[in-house]
C-alpha cells in the first residue's frame, strides 16, 4: 500500500521523537571521534566519508589505530568481525520484524546499530503509523546523527580543543534509559533479568574486551531453549 505525503511525515516525526535521546549521544561522541581523527592527523574527509562507510562507531575509533599501523589486512579483517560481531545477534531478532519490507529492507540493514536495533526491536509503535516506515526514518535519522557529528568533528577540530574523556559515558547513559522504559513495559521481567546476569557473569568472566559475544551466545541459547515456557509465562 502506498503512502501519501502525510503519512511519511508522521513517520518520520513519530521515528524522531523516538531518537532524540541517540541524537544527544551520537554528536557527543561523533563530535569527539571526528576531533580525534583531526588530532591524529587526519582530514575531515577520513571521519566522513567512514562514518558513511561503515557505521560502527566503535569500529571507527579501532580504525584510527588501524591506519596508523603497518599495513595488515587479515589482522584489521578479524578485529572487525569480532567488534561488530553482535550484529549478527541483532540481524537474528529482527528476521519476523524485517520481513516483507520490500526496497526498505536493504537500507535497514545497512543503517542497523546497537541504538537502531534497540529502538526498532522494542519501541512500542502507535497504531496509526506505518510500521516499515517508522523503522526506516529510525534508521535514516540515527545514521544522519552519526554521520553529521563526526563530520562536524573532524571540521571543527582545528578550531575546538577540550577534553573529550568520559564522553562515552553518555551512551552507556542511554542505553540504561532505554532498557528501564522496556523493563517498565514487560509483562515479565524474566529476559532482562536473564540479560542483566548474564551480562554481569560474562563480564567477571571474560573481562570488559571479550564479553559481549558470550553473552549474546547465553541469552541467545537460554531464550531458545525456554521460548515456549517463556512465552506462555508473558501470555
Amino acid at each position: 500500500m502506498s503512502l501519501n505525503c502525510n503519512e511519511l511525515k508522521i513517520s518520520a516525526k513519530s521515528a524522531f521523537e523516538f531518537t532524540l535521546s541517540v541524537f544527544t549521544g551520537f554528536w557527543f561522541i561523533g563530535l569527539a571521534y571526528g576531533i580525534y581523527m583531526q588530532v591524529e592527523g587526519f582530514s575531515f574527509i577520513y571521519p566522513m566519508l567512514m562514518s558513511a562507510c561503515i557505521f560502527g562507531g566503535s569500529l571507527e575509533f579501532v580504525t584510527v589505530g588501524m591506519l596508523l599501523s603497518p599495513f595488515a589486512p587479515i589482522q584489521s579483517l578479524i578485529m572487525a568481525l569480532l567488534i561488530q560481531a553482535r550484529h549478527l545477534f541483532y540481524g537474528i531478532s529482527m528476521l519476523d520484524k524485517y520481513k516483507n519490507m520490500g526496497l526498505k529492507k536493504p537500507f535497514l540493514i545497512f543503517m542497523m546499530c546497537d541504538e537502531t536495533f534497540a529502538i526498532n526491536y522494542s519501541a512500542k509503535i502507535p497504531g496509526y503509523v506505518d510500521r516499515g516506515y517508522f523503522m526506516l526514518f529510525v534508521s535514516i535519522f540515527n545514521y544522519l546523527y552519526w554521520f553529521t557529528g563526526a563530520t562536524m568533528g573532524g571540521l571543527l577540530g582545528p578550531l575546538i580543543s577540550f577534553e573529550t574523556h568520559g564522553l562515552e559515558f553518555v551512551m552507556t547513559a542511554m542505553f540504561v534509559v532505554i532498557f528501564l522504559e522496556n523493563f517498565l513495559q514487560e509483562k515479565s521481567h524474566v529476559s532482562s533479568y536473564l540479560g542483566f546476569v548474564a551480562g554481569i557473569t560474562m563480564l567477571v568472566t571474560f573481562g570488559k574486551d571479550n564479553f559481549m559475544i558470550p553473552t549474546m551466545l547465553t541469552i541467545l541459547i537460554v531464550l531458545t531453549v525456554f521460548k515456549n515456557k517463556l512465552q506462555k509465562r508473558v501470555a
